[in-house]
């Protein structure tokens, strides 16, 4: 079976996007999802999405399947409007609910969005949480901006982010997985962060992760609404006012097909 897929990015968050009409019924989703995300005997990416006129559905990775991505979510837009599917201003449904998406500007195959994401959800106990790890307790700050998000406020990143970013997704308090973000207040508009994401691992950027990050650092009062984002991919720019919006880039970087075999299509 043949999969085609468009390549896209948003800050570096990097996604394979199929339409879903594309995919014959019955197919092994997880199995292909982690077949062509591989970055050594796939194609490559953080994801993969199937993409309908009206929504997405996203699997990260590893084959399981995610509520949402923020970053992915613009590439889906991208490649709507791309497609003349939608108009510039589009309503994407996702596992986390409709989110609605404006288009700030274009150039080519690269799009500006900003993105609605909604109201974060949290609970005062958990806005300084103390999590048990290996090597002591951790102040954490536990959210849910549409996926679960774990956000660790550091004076500086630290040089083993990727193995606690492992601990913590992983940890038995979240038996689900969550999302982790390593966050850094540059100044009172200015974070910087590094994202482990569940079923992706360390990740260039995050849409989800950053406006988690960015939400945390509002909430324990190291910065003010609007934040500027820095991750090691493009920076992302969020404000929070009567809900959060989160803008940042979209780019359409190639297409193709992955070949899959029988054993993983079934």
């Amino acid at each position: 079976m043949n999969i085609p897929f468009t390549k896209a990015h948003g800050a570096g968050n990097d996604f394979l996007l199929t339409w879903a009409e594309q995919i014959p019924g019955g197919s092994n989703l997880q199995a292909i999802a982690h077949a062509i995300c591989d970055r050594h005997t796939g194609i490559g990416g953080d994801g993969w999405m199937l993409v309908r006129d009206a929504g997405i559905r996203l699997f990260n990775a590893d084959g399981s399947e995610a509520e949402i991505s923020g970053n992915g979510t613009r590439c889906a837009a991208a490649l709507l409007i791309d497609s003349s599917r939608a108009s510039n201003d589009v309503t994407i449904n996702t596992g986390a609910g409709p989110k609605h998406l404006r288009l700030i500007e274009r150039n080519g195959r690269r799009f500006l969005f900003e993105m609605n994401m909604g109201q974060p959800v949290f609970q005062e106990d958990q806005v300084r949480y103390l999590l048990p790890l290996k090597h002591g307790e951790q102040e954490v700050t536990i959210l849910d901006v549409g996926n679960p998000q774990c956000a660790v406020l550091v004076d500086r990143i630290p040089e083993d982010w990727k193995a606690l970013g492992a601990e913590i997704e992983a940890h038995p308090h979240f038996p689900k997985r969550t999302n982790v973000s390593f966050v850094r207040a540059v100044d009172a508009h200015t974070i910087e962060a590094r994202f482990y994401e569940r079923g992706a691992g360390a990740t260039l950027s995050s849409g989800t992760g950053s406006t988690g990050a960015a939400v945390a650092a509002i909430l324990r009062k190291v910065v003010e609404s609007p934040v500027r984002i820095i991750t090691e991919g493009e920076e992302l720019r969020l404000r929070w006012d009567d809900s959060v919006y989160l803008t940042g880039p979209a780019e359409i970087v190639g297409t193709g097909e992955f070949y899959v075999g029988a054993k993983t299509a079934s």
